[in-house]
């Protein structure tokens, strides 16, 4: 449940960040920016692999770049269903996803699939040989 909530916190980041950079992203408030985190994880847990099945024959086509637009649709998704979440446009969704999922990667090389904050040891290494 812990990991639950960090990856919530995450996409909320995620989201803050996209409303901040891209210009056309709109988000009113902090509750409206954590409502908006959880649903985008809905939508992208139980629509987005509905969406990818379907355009699978376009993302083959486009070698893969039609992903970004599935993303700008499951962002645009949920500007539709909040109410204090905007956006003005498909090109300002597909922007605000590539931002919040170039922020969920590098944030989630931090923390682990528990929800723990991982971090990485560095290993010596020596010219001598282990007989």
């Amino acid at each position: 449940m812990k990991g639950f909530f960090f990856r919530v916190a995450i996409t909320a980041l995620g989201l803050w960040a996209a409303a901040t950079i891209v210009p056309g992203v709109r988000i009113d408030g902090w509750g409206n920016l954590l409502v908006a985190a959880l649903l985008l994880g809905i939508v992208n847990a139980v629509i987005r692999p509905i969406i990818l099945i379907l355009t699978l024959p376009l993302t083959v086509l486009t070698l893969g770049l039609f992903i970004l637009v599935v993303n700008g649709i499951s962002l645009a998704l949920v500007a539709w269903l909040m109410p204090g979440f905007t956006l003005a446009g498909l090109g300002a969704a597909i922007l605000g996803s590539i931002v919040v999922g170039l922020t969920s990667w590098f944030a989630s090389a931090f923390v682990g699939g528990s929800g723990r904050i991982e971090r990485y040891r560095r290993i010596e290494v020596t010219g001598r040989r282990l007989d």
